[in-house]
């Protein structure tokens, strides 16, 4: 007698053709292996009592403040360890339940949804782009004089192309440029100034280098801009908050997007960041802005989300981030994660930012293994090189 790990489904299916389990049984069972564990928050005594009988009725349970039974509490929040049949299964006897539990249908239904279909498939032009057969790697090429780790490095078109063409040839699905620093204590860069900047390099990059090119802007007026000049996704580190028309030039493009998570600007966001629930506030911002993108016409399969390492967090709060990653897979699109380099990496292992190369790799394959889809860094060659031998592993299905 032996334990089996069977994280990756590979293994799981390696072993069930051992036994000579029928084929047609192992998604079944591959299903029955994964158990999600699903927060819920402020549920009446009736309803947590009702949601935890019927999670254990289904095969799962439900943990819930151990005084909602004698009905000392009014309220409790519940923490759900089901697979995602047995999600499903909950979904449909909590349909003929009281209103207090039967309004939570509509929500499992669509994240069990989300946890077994996960939207991974982007499309850009009339390319199809599968970010969940591996990982993929996005370089970063600042055409700024201060970003916090290479500021000034590329700001001259030709220095900005040559890097761009290296980092292509290193193996970068994307390269992300930018004209604005968003470090912490930044100031905005008027729009005028970012083309300036952005101009010359989109136009050389996009003759030499094939792989698709991503502007790191919170501009409507430069993501028109670049748009039509043959820029491929918008990378928003507002979340398309930052400038009203964004949505809707994002929109009138159909371009993919990244939205991502920041408290506060980043002028402001470091100082003394602080969350009642970090994963919790994350996510619900996140579920928010893809709401937002959605309303405006924006195609959900075309947005992906980062949760801003860096951007109003503590050292902590980034570690946590990086531990608890793949509860953000909830959302059911791709996810995207920024390490590089960040001054978390530095504190942990006290290293300025070129001596962080180490701390970024770590990162880099602890956010693959955790869900992330596409890796934003400085050192594509290197990353790219650990994330192949972490796909090749087989960190995650």
């Amino acid at each position: 007698m032996r334990l089996l790990s069977i994280r990756n489904r590979a293994d799981l299916e390696r072993e069930l053709a051992a036994v000579g389990a029928d084929p047609q049984s192992w998604p079944i069972f591959a299903a029955k292996s994964r158990v999600a564990a699903v927060k819920l928050d402020g549920l009446s005594t009736a309803g947590a009592n009702i949601l935890k009988q019927t999670a254990i009725a289904c095969g799962g349970d439900c943990a819930v403040n151990r005084a909602i039974v004698s009905g000392r509490v009014r309220r409790s929040d519940a923490v759900l360890l089901v697979t995602p049949r047995q999600l499903q299964a909950l979904a449909d006897r909590l349909t003929a339940q009281p209103e207090c539990v039967a309004r939570l249908v509509p929500e499992l239904v669509e994240l069990s949804g989300r946890m077994l279909s996960p939207m991974r498939v982007i499309t850009l032009g009339r390319t199809r782009v599968d970010l969940g057969k591996r990982t993929h790697v996005m370089g970063i090429l600042n055409v700024t004089p201060d970003s916090f780790s290479d500021g000034g490095r590329f700001l001259a078109p030709s220095a900005a192309l040559e890097h761009a063409v290296a980092m292509a040839e290193a193996g970068a699905d994307f390269i992300d440029i930018g004209a604005e620093s968003t470090r912490p204590g930044a100031r905005s860069v008027p729009a005028k100034e970012q083309l300036a900047r952005l101009m010359p390099v989109l136009r050389a990059v996009k003759k030499r280098v094939k792989v698709p090119v991503s502007i790191d802007t919170t501009s409507a007026t430069v993501t028109e801009a670049v748009l039509r000049e043959g820029a491929d996704m918008v990378n928003d580190v507002s979340a398309l908050t930052g400038d009203p028309r964004m949505l809707a030039v994002v929109a009138r493009f159909e371009v993919p997007c990244i939205l991502m998570h920041m408290k506060g600007r980043p002028r402001t966001m470091q100082r003394d960041p602080k969350y009642s629930d970090l994963m919790s506030e994350i996510t619900g911002f996140l579920e928010a802005a893809l709401a937002r993108g959605e309303q405006a016409g924006i195609k959900r399969t075309q947005m992906l989300v980062d949760p801003g390492i860096g951007f109003g967090k503590t050292v902590a709060h980034n570690l946590e981030i990086l531990r608890r990653l793949a509860e953000l897979e909830s959302l059911g699109v791709p996810l995207v994660v920024g390490p590089s380099r960040k001054r978390f990496i530095g504190a942990v292992l006290d290293a300025s930012p070129d001596e962080r190369l180490e701390g970024t790799i770590a990162a880099c394959v602890l956010a693959a293994a955790n869900g992330a889809n596409v890796l934003r860094v400085h050192d594509v060659k290197p990353v790219m090189k650990a994330l192949r031998l972490a796909d090749a592993i087989g960190l995650k299905n």
